[in-house]
């Protein structure tokens, strides 16, 4: 039989009445993709403006990133930023998850959406207001400013992850460690929270994620010798272009994928443990 008239699912609707679908998707897929994929062969140029396709290929732009002291320094306070944004947002959204999900009723789902705000509300929006509070607070173009507003942006997406997660769990077991005279606490540690491990890895992860690659309150919040890697590309972008934009956003890809890939292939060895 043809690959077109086969049943692409229970519904007996052959591949053949689904290209469309196939064709839309690999269209919407190519205009996310492409503009990605052509900034990587961009950052090999050896020109001084970004061009495509390379006339001549170099790691200039390597080197121009790693060599300069602004550019080490706004990676590293990325860095420390985003894994404190994880170790914070972390345990917040699946505490707040986990407590919600249990309660249940009418008040857990206002709180919930309460705590889904940050990703509704505009961005520049929360930015605007972090900054006018916590410049009363005199804690603009610190690290522990936007530590605190990239949990805000970070702890919904966990919970979100961790709800989904416990939608397919099983409460019982947890109850049934309790009749057995284990408490709730030790309960949720020894019987849940290995089960989804796999979910808070990946809850922790996007949280990181999220915090690295985030510049909108990155601009308003940051400065200095606290700039973030993407308010420097920012202020880069805003005063001069070159092909060392290019490199670091590569890295960037780079990182993020090579996580996403580590994050799955560890999860395929758990399901077959």
């Amino acid at each position: 039989m043809q690959w077109w008239k086969s049943s692409a699912s229970e519904t007996q609707i052959t591949h053949g009445q689904r290209l469309w679908l196939y064709c839309l998707a690999f269209i919407i897929m190519c205009l996310l993709v492409i503009p990605t994929v052509i900034v990587i062969p961009m950052s090999f140029s050896d020109s001084q403006y970004l061009e495509f396709p390379p006339q001549n290929w170099s790691l200039r732009w390597y080197d121009e990133y790693l060599d300069t002291p602004r550019w080490m320094n706004a990676t590293a306070t990325s860095f420390k930023v985003a894994t404190l944004t994880m170790l914070v947002a972390t345990p917040f959204g699946t505490m707040a998850a986990y407590g919600l999900f249990v309660s249940g009723g009418r008040l857990g789902k206002i709180v919930f959406f309460l705590l889904m705000t940050p990703m509704i509300v505009p961005v520049i929006l929360i930015a605007i207001g972090t900054f006018y509070v916590f410049g009363k607070m005199g804690i603009v173009n610190s690290i522990l400013g936007l530590v605190l507003a990239h949990t805000v942006l970070s702890v919904p997406i966990v919970m979100i992850i961790i709800t989904s997660a416990l939608r397919t769990y099983d409460l019982n077991q947890e109850r049934v460690a309790q009749s057995l005279g284990s408490t709730r606490f030790r309960a949720f540690f020894e019987i849940t929270l290995p089960q989804l491990k796999f979910s808070v890895l990946t809850a922790a992860l996007l949280a990181f994620l999220t915090s690295f690659d985030e510049v909108i309150i990155s601009i308003f919040l940051s400065g200095g010798g606290n700039s973030t890697l993407t308010k420097q590309m920012f202020s880069a972008l805003r005063d001069y272009i070159d092909p060392t934009i290019a490199a670091i956003s590569t890295l960037m890809i780079l990182l993020s994928t090579g996580l996403m890939l580590g994050l799955q292939l560890f999860g395929d060895k758990t399901t077959e443990e």
